[in-house]
Parts: C-alpha cells; structure tokens; sequence
C-alpha cells in the first residue's frame, strides 16, 4: 500500500468512528423516539376530535375539558422528538404544540354592544356539592349583595337553610326540589314569575325577572356530568338547553318573532367551551360567556381539592348581545369542590 492510499485508509477510519460512536448512541434516541410518539399520538388524538368539532366517545368528552393541559404531553413530546434527533416528530409537536396553544388562548368575546347602558346587575352561580357549601353561600350573598342567585346540588335542608337565611334581601324564589344533586334553586332580590323548568335529571328551574321595568328570561343549568356510561344524558341534556337557548334567545326563534327579551342561563354546565356542545349552545343561542368577556375565559372552577391538580371552567353565567360583562370572579367555597362565579353585568337598549 504506497502513502496516499494509507492516508485515505486513515481518513475514511476517521469518518466510520463517529458513525459507529452515533450507532451506540441510538438505543436512547430510539427510547425517546418511541416516547415522542407515544406523548404526541395521544395528545393529538384528542386535539383531532376539536379541531373536527365533535366531542367524541368515552373518553374523548373528559379529556376534552382539560384541553389546556394536553400541552404538558405535547410539550414533552416535543423534548424528546428534540432528543430524538427526528426532524419529522419535532415539526410534529411543533405543531401541535401552537394548536394547542392557539386553542387555549382562544379570540376574545369582546364585543361592541348598540345601546346606552339602562340597568345593572350581579349574579352569582354556586354548585354547594350536595348543600355542603350553603353556608359559605349565605355568607357570600350577605357580603357581596349579588341581585341573582342560582345555586346548584340544594337538597331540601339546603334549600330551607338559604331561603331563610337570605329572606330579607331576597325573598323571590325559583326552585326544583330534590334530594342529592337534584335541587336547585334561584333566589333574587328582584321579582320573580314563574317559567317553565328545562327538563333533566338534575333540577333546572326557570324565572322571568324585572330589573329596573326591563323584563329577562333566567334559566339555570345544571346537565348531567359526562361520566362514563352518562354521555348520552349529558349530551341530551346540553341539547336541551341549547333548544331553550334557541326559543328564547335573540339569535333564535325568539328573535325572528321580534321578541327582544334578554337571557341570563347560568349554572354548572359540566361543560367547557372545549366541548362542541358547549359551542353549539353558545352559538345557535346567540349567547356569549360572561367570565370571557370580562377577561377570565380560562379561570378554573373545578375541581377545588385542596391540591395542586389541574382545573377546567365548567361554571359559567352566559349572556345575550343585551349585555356587557366585567368583574367577574371566581370565589372558593368551603364544603364544595366547585368554585361560585359573581360577576357584574350591565343591560343594554
């Protein structure tokens, strides 16, 4: 072998080394490949069924209430694509990753409203977790003075222990009893007549209130949850409320008749605005969510453990165009897993 071929020898062993030295390398880019993978199969999965605009099967629904958090896995992923050294699986997290980001730091509610403001008002929702927080309630409305109050999961002793702990302030009351998490009640400072409950295995009653000679339509809501085996009620049952919204709602029928009475549906939804359920009710209603357009679209409600887990806004107060929302604000309860809602509305003409 003359001297320029052993140079050339030595050169391409120079060349094999770092090759061999990457193929010890690569059982651990493998492992974080396969991690990759696995993280972002996930996460996009559930992201497919909301960008397709559908809620899904079991358990598609409650993961999709915490879509926020789906940027955790996401973001895993990513690293380990990153580890990886896969340029297909870093543009995939990549992308899924801003999706998920885009989805989560939605457009604002905000939204011009025609019309000189003619009254206020402010409206409290509390689930009390089966009339275990009605204290924390009452004290709530004593401080604060909301004018409407809707209070989920009040059993009978819950419901007499409000009423008349609040009578000399708000003595109008609208309220389906049951035992557990069937009842609810609205109770107001304000005049109440009576409407027809939306139907549910959970009580949601109605009212017609009157705020300074200006009529509205209340409704509490308060659907199934979308636990296993319970899809089909919760999904039914959302339904409902979105026909409610429809028939009485500026965007619905009741705006094509001409009616322009304003709607306040307030409650604990079981629902986020991640569910297309939730959308639809929004939508097909012309209702828009009172905490978005103060600024809080994303302030959990739920779950209050004690611990640091993630939480999702199920509790909502939506409002028609009427209405302008600001302060709203979510207060810990003690006895309950929920959060209330107290937010300042302003009604418009």
């Amino acid at each position: 072998m003359g001297h320029d071929e052993g140079v050339a020898a030595t050169e391409q062993e120079q060349q094999r080394e770092p090759a061999a030295a990457s193929r010890r390398r690569s059982p651990a880019r493998t492992v974080a490949a396969w991690g990759a993978a696995a993280l972002l199969t996930g996460a996009t999965a559930v992201t497919a069924f909301r960008v397709a605009d559908a809620d899904g099967p079991t358990p598609v629904p409650q993961l999709l209430a915490f879509l926020p958090w789906l940027l955790v896995p996401a973001g895993l992923g990513l690293l380990c694509a990153l580890a990886a050294r896969r340029p297909v699986l870093v543009a995939w997290g990549a992308g899924l990753a801003a999706l998920l980001t885009w989805y989560t730091v939605p457009p604002g509610d905000d939204r011009p409203v025609e019309g000189s403001p003619v009254a206020g008002l402010r409206v409290l929702t509390a689930n009390v977790q089966f009339g275990r927080a009605v204290g924390a309630v009452v004290e709530t409305v004593r401080r604060e003075r909301p004018d409407l109050v809707f209070v989920q999961e009040c059993d009978p002793a819950c419901l007499e222990t409000l009423t008349s702990a609040v009578a000399g302030t708000h003595p109008y009351v609208r309220a389906v009893e049951g035992e557990g998490p069937a009842g609810s009640v609205i109770v107001s400072r304000l005049p109440l007549a009576p409407a027809d409950p939306v139907p549910a295995e959970m009580g949601q009653p109605g009212a017609v209130a009157e705020v300074d000679g200006h009529r509205m339509r209340l409704q509490l809501a308060h659907p199934a949850p979308p636990t296993p085996g319970r899809l089909g009620a919760w999904r039914e049952e959302l339904e409902g409320l979105r026909r409610w919204a429809r028939a009485h709602g500026p965007a619905g029928d009741a705006g094509a008749a001409g009616e322009d009475t304003p709607v306040i549906l307030a409650g604990d939804f079981n629902a986020s605005r991640d569910h297309a359920a939730f959308r639809r009710l929004l939508d097909d209603g012309g209702l828009a969510d009172a905490a978005a357009l103060a600024g809080a679209a994303r302030t959990a409600s739920w779950p209050v453990t004690g611990r640091p887990v993630p939480g999702v806004q199920i509790d909502h107060v939506l409002v028609s165009a009427d209405f302008t929302a600001r302060d709203a604000r979510f207060l810990a309860m003690e006895g309950s897993d929920h959060r209330a809602l107290l937010v300042t509305l302003t009604l418009h003409r």
